[in-house]
């Protein structure tokens, strides 16, 4: 089990690969059979090749969102975190909290990683702002 201190550590050192657009240093963080959930993807992506296309995706229509940890929460094979994402949307930010578990192989790579978060004022807003242009 990792203690608060070796979470907060990796969380420092991955959590900004989410910011910038750079998906190669993100996926270098995760297993070659890395299981990955999110919002976007709630069935999941099993593969590392699987997630680099998602993460590519996902990173480059999202370049300047941030996300900080909160709170590490030591589990059995990893962490939970309790995280806050600032989500740029046209000119307003959506901010959220949300939890993302993750769980290491014996090399220190994630195996599994889901994040759980409320999208609901996020869609909104990305719809104000689509519709926007719309008119």
């Amino acid at each position: 089990m990792m203690s608060r201190d070796e979470a907060r550590d990796f969380t420092n050192r991955w959590l900004p690969k989410w910011t910038g657009n750079r998906p190669e240093e993100l996926i270098a963080f995760y297993a070659d059979d890395a299981f990955f959930l999110d919002p976007g993807r709630p069935a999941g992506i099993k593969g590392k090749d699987a997630l680099f296309t998602y993460f590519t995706n996902v990173l480059s229509h999202n370049p300047t969102w941030v996300w900080t940890q909160v709170e590490p929460i030591p589990l059995e094979e990893g962490f939970m975190n309790k995280l806050e994402a600032r989500i740029p949307v046209g000119d307003k930010i959506v901010e959220c909290v949300g939890l993302c578990f993750l769980q290491f192989n014996d090399e220190g790579k994630i195996k599994r990683n889901e994040i759980y978060f409320d999208r609901t004022e996020l869609i909104r807003e990305i719809n104000k702002y689509r519709q926007s242009f719309a008119h």
